[in-house]
């Protein structure tokens, strides 16, 4: 899953006698074998965290655009508040009184506050991990996996024909008529296989699948295919949405 989503750095950090040695075998030719082994010392850990937090900010700084994207992780109904969700900003800012679109679907919704670890806020960035009250949904309208964005960009689909990738790994190729799952955010969707051209390498194809409802997305972003029929490995590759 970390070579499928691109997570080009980390950290391990071993327990119980286990060895880098031990571990480098089995990370051999994964983006894995970027990451760093440090001790599991909390100095070194806590350094470690606010190094990260630090760079993140800036980041997130130097990116700020007030158009905001926010996959709802959770979502539950407040005595006396309403509709409250949990997600993660993943890319740009919101701001208290926003008002966002509902994805898939045609609703809005309005911030009606925002909380950053039980304090009030006015904004959040991206990578921020926030819950929000809402105005004008119901607490059915904001399920797991809906996006609440102001990004006019955002795509949603039922069809996607695109290029895909198979993990070295993957074990067969697919094919049509395969019930396959999508996973991008926090969707994840069932969707068929409809056609596939591989030009003679499985491994690269062109793939069409269609999708039990739409999935939400920015052009070129990539979304996760799994086979929960695959046994011991259920992660197939990845796919590039249009």
């Amino acid at each position: 899953m970390l070579q499928c989503c691109e997570i080009g750095s980390g950290y391990f950090i071993l327990h119980n006698y286990i060895t880098k040695e031990k571990i480098k075998p089995l990370i051999k030719g994964t983006i894995l074998e970027r990451y760093e082994f440090i001790d599991d010392e909390p100095h070194i850990l806590k350094e470690l965290l606010l190094a990260e937090a630090e760079k993140i900010d800036s980041q997130s700084s130097m990116n700020e655009t007030h158009l905001g994207t926010v996959p709802v992780d959770h979502s539950f109904n407040v005595k006396g508040i309403g509709p409250v969700i949990l997600g993660l900003v993943t890319d740009g800012t919101i701001n208290k009184h926003d008002t966002l679109n509902v994805l898939p679907g045609i609703k809005t919704t309005q911030i009606r506050s925002i909380q950053k670890h039980d304090d009030e806020f006015d904004t959040a960035q991206e990578g921020d991990r926030v819950g929000l009250a809402l105005k004008n949904v119901k607490i059915d309208d904001v399920e797991r996996g809906t996006v609440l964005t102001s990004d006019s960009s955002v795509k949603t689909s039922k069809r996607i024909k695109s290029q895909a990738s198979l993990l070295k790994y993957w074990h067969s190729p697919l094919k049509p008529g395969m019930v396959i799952h999508l996973g991008h955010w926090m969707q994840f969707l069932t969707s068929r296989i409809e056609s596939i051209n591989d030009n003679g390498d499985w491994h690269k194809l062109e793939i069409t699948l269609i999708l039990e409802k739409d999935i939400v997305y920015h052009s070129e972003d990539q979304a996760v295919l799994m086979y929960l029929e695959g046994g011991k490995l259920r992660i197939a590759g990845t796919v590039k949405l249009p």
